[in-house]
């Protein structure tokens, strides 16, 4: 068994005592991606996490393969509580998206050797953001034993095959749309307010809907009045 060897959180530690972000731009970055796309995917069975750890495969010696991704997405898995994302307790289920937010001190090296990772476990979609530079792009793949496809800024605007969100490169940087064109929101904006706004305008429109149901039935029951006059031999329009 593992746990005769090591104990789990020495083989898995839910920590890598590294900090979320260096900054705060690229911490409003990965609460951005986190918080519009649990909204975008939160009528499907699908989990999405920042800055968790993911073990793609089970180990009896340490260190284990990881990656902390900025931003995960897993469809097929369901949200929830997670230390850290080991594939083997998730019905073996890769992150298909990955996106990476780049800091100062992040390096193309660093960058590569993700790159590499995601390439051998299994993901089929990763993008990269340099907020200081708009530096923006990618790898995809149909497959995951395919090779992956470079995609760069000039690819924009883009649209991701598996989640369908539209990436388009603007003179401030990086936009980033839902599959209707809605921008995603901020990370202060509320999107329990939006559901509110949502939910008002629904309710705006039940009520038209209901009024004009109103008037249908008053027309209905007038033109029944003036049938029957005309059927008694009156004639509505001298009255």
């Amino acid at each position: 068994m593992v746990e005769a060897c090591h104990d789990l959180e020495t083989l898995y530690p839910d920590s890598d005592g590294k900090p979320m972000a260096d900054n705060t731009e690229q911490y409003e970055w990965i609460v951005r991606l986190v918080t519009n796309l649990k909204y975008l995917l939160r009528d499907k069975v699908a989990f999405v996490a920042g800055d968790l750890l993911w073990y793609p495969v089970e180990v009896t010696e340490p260190p284990a393969p990881r990656q902390a991704p900025d931003v995960m997405v897993v469809l097929g898995r369901p949200a929830g509580y997670r230390g850290s994302y080991k594939q083997w307790e998730e019905e073996n289920i890769a992150p298909q998206v990955v996106f990476e937010i780049l800091s100062p001190s992040n390096t193309r090296r660093e960058m590569a050797e993700k790159q590499k990772f995601y390439e051998i476990y299994g993901v089929l979609e990763a993008y990269y953001y340099d907020p200081q530079r708009s530096d923006f792009w990618g790898f995809v793949r149909d497959d995951p034993d395919d090779i992956f496809t470079l995609i760069t800024a000039l690819y924009l605007p883009w649209t991701s095959p598996l989640l369908e969100i539209r990436f388009e490169r603007f003179e401030d940087g990086l936009a980033i749309f839902y599959p209707n064109g809605e921008p995603f929101a901020e990370p202060e904006a509320s999107l329990l307010e939006r559901d509110r706004a949502k939910l008002a305008q629904q309710q705006a429109q039940r009520e038209r809907d209901e009024a004009q149901r109103d008037r249908d039935r008053t027309q209905a029951q007038l033109e029944q009045a003036l049938a029957r006059l005309r059927e008694l031999g009156i004639d509505p329009d001298r009255l």
